[in-house]
């Protein structure tokens, strides 16, 4: 089963209830993102106004439907949106980043003491070497298995070695042995 098929937050599954007498409103058009993604995938997200009595998210082949109550309808709900939208990458993030560490795990023997999966401004993951602990953004869902597990393992790297040194980039090598060329994919951001 496919981790988008897993995801239940609260009353967001991924049954669909458009298509039946639930639907009385149209479409939010004046929320954004229009569209965002998932493990690289692109996916419409679309906002509905139904009779349901609270938020609902539902993944489909290539959109994110939110069916949000009809008394919302007059409501600001950018921020909800964005609420929603953090609620599912970090529900998503629980499920994979826990399936990268364990494997993690198993290759380098050691493990960060603990690790927190939280919105960061400006960065895809943290390593607090002193704490021997991690804080990986949920947001990191949106880029590619690969990115993901890249950006774990080269921060399972700094739980041994704390800079960017010849070692740490040996090491890095040895178990990503591609990294250079998937770092490129991602040059502006922060991990």
């Amino acid at each position: 089963m496919n981790i988008i098929e897993r995801i239940k937050i609260s009353n967001i599954s991924k049954k669909s209830s458009l298509y039946n007498d639930n639907f009385v409103l149209g479409k939010d058009e004046t929320l954004k993102p229009k569209f965002t993604t998932i493990f690289g995938e692109n996916y419409s997200v679309n906002v509905y106004y139904l009779r349901v009595s609270s938020p609902e998210l539902n993944l489909e082949k290539n959109s994110i439907n939110i069916n949000l109550p009809m008394s919302y309808k007059n409501n600001n709900n950018q921020n909800l949106l964005n609420v929603i939208l953090l609620k599912m990458y970090t529900k998503i993030a629980e499920n994979e980043i826990e399936n990268v560490l364990e494997e993690a795990r198993h290759i380098f023997k050691f493990a960060p003491e603990n690790y927190e999966i939280k919105k960061i401004a400006g960065s895809l993951a943290y390593c607090n070497t002193d704490l021997q602990s991690f804080i990986i953004n949920p947001f990191i869902t949106m880029y590619s298995k690969e990115i993901l597990r890249y950006i774990i393992f080269h921060e399972f790297c700094h739980l041994k070695y704390k800079n960017h040194c010849k070692k740490f980039y040996n090491m890095l090598k040895k178990y990503i042995p591609n990294y250079e060329k998937i770092a490129k994919q991602i040059p502006n951001l922060k991990y």
